[in-house]
């Protein structure tokens, strides 16, 4: 079985997703647990008792609509309860995390941190609970790595009973128009460990915020800065790339190769 550091699996669809990474041969997996462009609550599985025997983490994308740094009301009370059902339904299944967009505030960046505190505490769970970086937006709290420093700065005095996280992801590094050649090290020096390493090249160039993977090595991304950050992460790593399987396969050995 894979060390920690060294398991590497896909983002698969939720329906028979655990037959999907046996046939990639993945040591890990992570699912949405239902559209992750809508409010519904997921569903309760009816295959749960198989989930929770099975020896293959499982991680749970929360749903992208989520935003608990919003001023607008309707969608930070909206984004706080799903982050909820999400975690619960997490809980379950025994997943392994939660990873959730680090979002946005139109009306400034401390503001929307100040609202992550409040929804830390606020949150009741037993799964961790991983921020990711993301590619694009306005005021986002987690794009550019000076605005994760000050998150990671409140989260880190805040008081609550959240197992905190940080999820790092490729390709919205680049998007974000950050330098590759040291992004996880810097990153390292601000959230002190990454927890989960998101695998992805990119369809478009540095610094548009445009959030479209590509097949590792297929994209605009430099082949060997991709090799270097997941090399330097230490965590284990999930592709998030187009799910043709030989693709899947053909990226899932990229990044095993970049790990030896």
């Amino acid at each position: 079985m894979a060390r920690d550091t060294d398991r590497v699996g896909a983002h698969l669809d939720r329906d028979d997703f655990l037959v999907g990474a046996d046939e990639l041969g993945a040591d890990c997996v992570q699912i949405f647990l239902t559209d992750p462009q809508s409010w519904r609550k997921p569903p309760e599985r009816a295959d749960a008792d198989e989930i929770r025997a099975a020896e293959i983490p499982l991680y749970v994308h929360a749903p992208y609509l989520i935003n608990v740094c919003s001023p607008k009301s309707n969608v930070r009370y909206g984004s706080r309860k799903i982050l909820q059902q999400t975690c619960d339904g997490a809980s379950a299944l025994n997943a392994a995390a939660v990873i959730v967009h680090g979002g946005h505030a139109e009306d400034g960046i401390e503001n929307g941190i100040g609202r992550w505190v409040r929804s830390l505490e606020m949150l009741e769970t037993d799964v961790p609970v991983y921020i990711e970086n993301t590619a694009g937006g306005d005021n986002a709290v987690a794009r550019r790595f000076d605005a994760l420093a000050q998150l990671w700065e409140a989260l880190a005095v805040a008081k609550n009973d959240v197992n905190l996280g940080f999820c790092f992801d490729t390709c919205h590094a680049w998007a974000a128009g950050e330098e590759l050649s040291d992004a996880v090290e810097r990153v390292l020096k601000i959230v002190g460990d990454i927890d989960l390493l998101h695998v992805n090249d990119s369809r478009d160039p540095a610094g548009t915020g445009a959030d479209r993977h590509a097949n590792l090595g297929k994209g605009e991304m430099p082949v060997d800065a991709l090799r270097a950050m997941i090399h330097a992460a230490g965590a284990p790593a999930v592709v998030e790339t187009p799910r043709d399987p030989d693709a899947l396969r053909a990226d899932m050995a990229f990044v095993r190769e970049a790990l030896a």
